[in-house]
């Protein structure tokens, strides 16, 4: 059985409604023909949505597979998800339209279904795009609710004017939705359970109304959780390499760092990392093996694989992800 190496793995496209094709002309994906594709899962372990290997001696074999056959050498001292799955989904989302007004239940509901904390990372932004993210000042239950009834219930969400090199971090509970002209880059736990508030009144893509899951929502929200800021993040720098730390958080950690010049960055061993090129070309080592990374490519190092290097040209941009333990 081949030893473990940084692996990428071929693209899930997902068709939504408020989706759009900026994923193939932003990053080359090939999407498929004449549909708006909303959704990149570029690393998943989810039931019906397993991504397969693209790169070296595993290439054909799913991320199941792998944390069937090699969990610990996968995940090392990371924890797995429910089920033994790999803890993380990892996507990249094109919002030509604005998404639904929702909320993920909290790990205190899981009644209701999965958590689901997520992180994202805006990786391009149309100018005046803007996120729907926590309550505003002042609206209770009682006001939210009576914003549902009357639809106006958009009036209760605090929105923010974003920019490409944003982020916001969301744990369960959190209200949110991501406003049109948005790429994002996203981080999340292992799970897909979304409970919709408002669709604005639009047609699904069956031209019907999507459904909405009202009680779940009102039982989900945090409505303690008042115009919540961007991440702000600490920086640090080391060579030509400058590091922001985005989350710090029991689920997963998530940095973004810039090289200021061509430059060989170490990974620390024995730890389970996703690297997610955002800007320019990155080079993963490891395991015998080279993966060259273009923008919107996401690379899987197991924890095994020791001496493992990044090789950033001058001016790249990337997410180092490491699940929680």
């Amino acid at each position: 059985m081949p030893p473990l190496y940084p692996m990428v793995f071929h693209p899930i496209f997902k068709e939504r409604v408020w989706g759009g094709r900026t994923l193939e002309t932003l990053y080359g994906k090939r999407l498929p023909p004449g549909v708006p594709i909303g959704e990149s899962w570029e690393i998943s372990d989810r039931p019906g949505d397993e991504s397969a290997v693209a790169n070296g001696p595993l290439a054909g074999r799913t991320l199941r597979w792998v944390m069937e056959q090699h969990s610990a050498d996968l995940l090392g001292d990371a924890a797995p998800a429910a089920g033994g799955r790999f803890p993380l989904l990892c996507k990249i989302l094109d919002a030509r339209d604005k998404l639904s007004l929702q909320v993920h239940p909290p790990a205190h509901a899981q009644q209701l279904g999965e958590p689901k904390t997520e992180m994202w990372y805006i990786a391009a932004a149309d100018p005046g795009a803007a996120l729907y993210v926590g309550l505003k000042r002042g609206v209770t239950r009682e006001t939210f609710e009576q914003g549902i009834r009357t639809g106006c219930v958009a009036d209760c969400f605090h929105r923010i004017e974003v920019h490409t090199g944003d982020a916001m971090f969301l744990p369960s509970g959190r209200v949110h939705a991501i406003g049109a002209g948005l790429v994002i880059f996203e981080i999340q736990q292992n799970s897909d359970t979304t409970f919709r508030v408002y669709d604005w009144d639009r047609p699904g893509l069956d031209g019907k109304p999507r459904d909405l899951h009202v009680r779940e929502s009102l039982q989900s929200i945090d409505f303690a959780d008042v115009e919540p800021s961007l991440v702000a993040g600490d920086t640090s720098r080391t060579g030509n390499f400058t590091t922001r730390a985005l989350v710090r958080d029991a689920l997963f950690n998530v940095s973004l760092v810039r090289a200021t010049a061509k430059e060989v960055l170490p990974l620390p061993p024995r730890g389970v990392r996703v690297v997610a090129v955002i800007e320019r070309h990155v080079v993963v080592n490891g395991g015998g093996i080279g993966t060259a990374l273009t923008p919107g490519q996401f690379c899987l190092v197991p924890a095994a694989v020791e001496g493992v290097t990044l090789t950033a040209q001058a001016g790249s941009r990337f997410l180092v992800v490491e699940p929680g333990r």
